[in-house]
């Protein structure tokens, strides 16, 4: 039962028309979690080498402290979003907040290599509940459609920056505490979220009348896990590994095992009436290409200035400061004041251009490039397209979706992200290994010249891998412009914060 204060006005619901007097500060709750969940898949990158040393990972084992996560929570975010659909959002929030602060206390105090990856894949699947929870609460919360307008700018730009912002905490926490910090972390957050969350946050009870559709559990998160993995092992393994091409063919057919179950359940995890509108598809395939770019870029990015340029993590850290910057103005002061007057894709299209433009830039990275004249614009360019993306994709995704589905379309959102994220991980870090192996192999000419030849070659493998990212990001923009059709918020019929597709 809800927790309110003597005196205070009821919670908003959907229908009344009454807005909470607490939906700011409810606001500040979410978007913590929210902020939480997202650092998480970035904030160990810069603290990796400290935890492989400690805990004597081999240097095959150590990518399972990302993957772990990422594959628990991008193949279990379905399930998660229906979870909350049925026993309600904010019991689910709780829940969700509560297991993740318990495996982050779990994974800080690991003395083995095994309990770091368990600790991390349990954090994954508690962030399966906390995501999609979040924003349904963030949908449910807001209704007036300016209000709406800034509250998804903040949320946007917190998914958006997230990444970035786990690096620079990653780096302060490692220089100057431990490793383990960057799992400890999270506990003091949490609880600052579950008690926000008693306070002031509202939701109706679930929808009890349905039930949960474990065969599209098994067959929908089967699918995405074994295509996450084999993403995953192809870098290590390389591409045509029997491994790899059977985590894909399973992955596959699995997946279409789903998409035909769900015509035929009769409580669907996922209605495919939510991927069949036209904009929501568009936004989902969006989100996914422009994360794909990003999370790429972020892993070169890191090892370029540690490895490379020599810098210390906290430098490191610090240099995706401007980017974490940039997209919070795209975000909040760009996207939010322009989407009640502008069609979605008029952002999100030069968002991805935008976007396209500073990859490209970073495409004539070399082994002594200066950051202030050749990285941070870059990352500033970056930034500001990924922020003019995000918000308009968050909101039109979740917008006019029944109070029944709300769960399941965030957590569909969310699934794009973090399978964007581990698709742009794997192929793009393969990409850039196999490319800077034959530039060093095509160069090398004896041991003499192995100091200057192999520092080049890996930042030539970084460029060729950005040249796809660009790529990627360009694809992300023709996606949004031909697939989001949605009108601008304002001058949408009366009630309907984003207009159902058209055509």
């Amino acid at each position: 039962m809800d927790i309110g204060r003597k005196g205070e006005a009821p919670p908003a619901s959907p229908g009344t028309g009454r807005a909470d007097p607490h939906r700011w500060w409810g606001l500040v709750v979410i978007a913590l979690a929210q902020l939480m969940v997202v650092l998480d898949a970035t904030i160990v990158n810069i603290a990796l080498p400290s935890a492989q040393h400690d805990l004597h990972m081999s240097d095959a084992a150590r990518q399972w402290v990302i993957t772990a996560y990422t594959l628990a929570f991008g193949g279990l975010l379905l399930l998660g979003g229906r979870v909350a659909d049925l026993v309600g959002r904010k019991r689910t929030f709780v829940v969700g907040l509560i297991g993740f602060a318990a495996a982050s206390a779990l994974g800080g105090a690991a003395t083995s290599s095994g309990m770091l990856f368990g600790a991390r894949a349990l954090q994954g699947v508690f962030a399966a509940l906390l995501a999609p929870s979040a924003l349904s609460l963030l949908t449910t919360t807001f209704t007036d459609p300016r209000e709406r307008g800034k509250a998804f700018g903040i949320y946007g730009a917190l998914a958006g920056s997230g990444s970035a912002i786990g690096f620079i905490v990653g780096g302060l926490l490692t220089e100057y505490l431990n490793w383990r910090w960057c799992l400890y972390v999270n506990v003091p957050i949490a609880v600052v979220a579950v008690l926000g969350a008693f306070a002031l946050l509202h939701d109706h009870p679930g929808h009890r009348e349905a039930r949960l559709d474990v065969p599209g559990v098994l067959l929908g998160c089967g699918g995405l896990v074994a295509i996450v993995y084999g993403f995953a092992e192809a870098e290590p393994r390389g591409w045509t590994d029997p491994l790899v091409i059977a985590l894909f063919a399973s992955g596959a057919v699995l997946l279409a095992a789903f998409v035909r179950w769900q015509t035929r359940a009769p409580s669907p995890l996922l209605p495919l009436h939510i991927v069949r509108d036209r904009n929501r598809a568009g936004c989902f395939l969006t989100m996914m290409l422009a994360v794909i770019g990003m999370f790429g870029l972020f892993l070169f990015m890191t090892y370029y200035l540690q490895v490379i340029l020599g810098w210390s993590p906290v430098r490191a850290g610090l240099a995706f400061l401007p980017l974490t910057a940039a997209i919070i103005i795209g975000s909040t002061q760009i996207s939010a004041r322009l989407l009640q007057r502008v069609a979605p894709r008029l952002l999100m299209v030069p968002g991805m251009l935008l976007a396209a433009t500073g990859l490209l830039l970073l495409t004539r990275m070399t082994v002594g490039s200066s950051y202030t004249g050749e990285i941070l614009p870059a990352l500033i360019l970056l930034g500001l397209g990924m922020g003019l993306t995000f918000m308009p994709v968050f909101a039109t995704a979740t917008a006019g979706v029944a109070p029944r589905d709300a769960g399941v379309t965030s957590a569909t959102v969310n699934t794009s992200q973090q399978v964007g994220g581990s698709i742009g991980t794997a192929l793009l870090n393969t990409i850039a290994t196999t490319s800077g192996a034959a530039y060093v192999s095509a160069h090398l000419r004896g041991p003499a010249s192995r100091a200057v030849v192999v520092p080049a070659g890996v930042v030539h493998g970084y460029t060729v891998a950005i040249w796809w990212a660009a790529g990627v990001m360009l694809l992300a923009g023709l996606v949004a412009g031909l697939m989001v059709t949605a009108r601008a918020p304002g001058r949408a019929p009366a009630g309907t914060p984003v207009p159902e597709s058209v055509g």
